[in-house]
């Protein structure tokens, strides 16, 4: 009976029971349906209600907190052997691959919109799709005052590329045991994180505020304001989940608990932080420049 219960004799690790991924699930699908509520009202709930998103968002931030503190936990124990280790690599190289399909999606729609918009013009007069069509047949679509994209945007490229070169100090630094000059350059990172997020915040609230992507004369062109915020907002998101990952490194860090032989978190967190980089040049040169 004794050996029943031996530590297994194998490289594998089986996962205890986790209540993490449902609550994840229930914290996302309260959140969303809460930022439904905050937009445009639901289940008799008035437009502007904002409490039941951050309830969702509290939830999603409590169970990856409690999520990353296991996955920790099993790091300690000694549960992530070599084999283990290749599979977390592979699930992460897995899971950004799906993000970037997630981004084709948006990239897709944007150079539909951009190069065969005279098509749109060719649509049957059914109520107001004639005035749509009219409206998409030229790009930019009429109305629609487009951003300068040497200023804001130019330095938000500036500061992702700067972050991935400090990420990237972090990471070589850690590896061969500076400690000091990982914990800097992780920082830095952060920080540059941070200054991205409320660049783009401003460049957003001057959008609204001047109403250039929806206005009267642009009643029909809505769909550029859309696919701009949609592909630079989820954008926006991941650099947030981003900075909020590195920040985590970065207390890891201050806490011991990373060697240079030992730290996949860092590693993984700094693939992630290099693909938001190159999202974004692609955002760069396309939504702001080419198409713009």
């Amino acid at each position: 009976m004794a050996d029943a219960h031996a530590k297994p004799q194998h490289d594998y690790h089986l996962v205890d029971p986790s209540p993490w991924p449902l609550i994840s699930s229930m914290a996302c699908v309260v959140m969303f349906v809460g930022a439904v509520m905050w937009m445009k009202g639901l289940f008799g709930l008035p437009e502007g209600t904002k409490y039941v998103f951050f309830a969702g968002l509290a939830g999603v931030l409590y169970a990856m907190f409690g999520w990353w503190s296991d996955v920790i936990k099993e790091s300690k124990k000694g549960d992530h052997t070599p084999v283990v280790s290749i599979g977390l690599r592979y699930g992460m190289v897995l899971f950004i691959a799906s993000e970037v399909m997630f981004f084709v999606a948006f990239f897709w729609m944007f150079f539909d919109m951009a190069i065969f918009n005279e098509s749109r013009a060719i649509i049957p007069e059914v109520g107001n799709w004639m005035d749509t069509g009219k409206a998409w047949s030229t790009w930019p679509p009429k109305g629609v005052e487009l951003l300068d994209p040497w200023s804001l945007p130019l330095l938000n490229t500036v500061i992702l590329l700067l972050s991935g070169t400090t990420v990237t100090w972090a990471h070589h630094a850690l590896a061969v045991g500076d400690r000091k000059a990982a914990k800097l350059g992780l920082l830095i990172t952060v920080l540059l994180g941070v200054l991205f997020t409320g660049v783009q915040a401003y460049e957003y609230q001057h959008i609204i505020h001047e109403h250039l992507f929806f206005n009267e004369e642009a009643a029909q062109s809505g769909l550029y304001g859309s696919i701009f915020f949609m592909a630079t907002g989820f954008h926006g998101f991941h650099v947030l989940v981003g900075t909020i990952f590195l920040a985590v490194c970065l207390l890891r860090l201050q806490a011991g608990q990373m060697t240079p032989q030992k730290h996949f978190g860092f590693e993984a967190a700094a693939w992630y932080w290099h693909f938001v980089d190159v999202v974004w040049l692609f955002l760069f040169a396309f939504v702001y420049v080419t198409f713009g």
